[in-house]
């Protein structure tokens, strides 16, 4: 019996000249890797740390704003559609998922399940904690911060800190600095 090979995803190498769109100085350090680039939207003074793999998908977009910063060995996986606002800061080790596996009852693998996609919405101005994840469906609102580690699983308000697993509003940042 002769098995049939499939054909891979790619390797992940790009050429700037590949992104839908790319705003002025962006650093691409060292093994970052990105898959389908042509869905894919940078904008100006973008930063992209060591390792970190930008999933695009065949579909939907990933949009990322101005002057955001991300750190190594990042992944995201934009198949159900992500939007990264500006000046957004996001530590090493963050995952975003916009993409699950749906439940089909015990005689089907969790495997081959259905997906179910859902867009990732981060505002402008927030800060994501070194190795948090950010689930499908979710908006972090605008000035947020998710601590370190936490698992956020619904929208954070504007200007909440949320910690955990899963994620909860610690409290709200001050107007002014104390």
């Amino acid at each position: 019996m002769t098995e049939k090979l499939h054909r891979s995803h790619g390797s992940g190498a790009f050429t700037p000249e590949q992104f839908r769109a790319i705003g002025d100085d962006c650093v691409f350090e060292p093994g970052v890797l990105v898959w389908h680039p042509e869905n894919i939207t940078l904008g100006r003074n973008v930063y992209v740390g060591h390792g970190a793999m930008l999933k695009g998908y065949y579909r939907n977009e990933m949009r990322i704003g101005d002057r955001t910063w991300i750190g190594q060995m990042c992944f995201f996986h934009a198949a159900g559609g992500l939007t990264i606002g500006a000046r957004v800061g996001i530590g090493p080790g963050v995952k975003i998922i916009t993409s699950v596996h749906a439940e089909a009852g015990r005689a089907v693998p969790v495997l081959f399940s259905p997906i179910e996609m859902a867009p990732v919405v981060i505002e402008d101005d927030v800060d994501l904690g070194v190795n948090s994840v950010i689930l499908p469906g979710v908006t972090v609102g605008r000035g947020a911060i998710v601590g370190a580690g936490a698992v956020v699983n619904r929208d954070v308000p504007p200007y909440a800190v949320v910690a955990g697993v899963p994620a909860k509003v610690l409290r709200f940042r001050p107007d002014e600095a104390p």
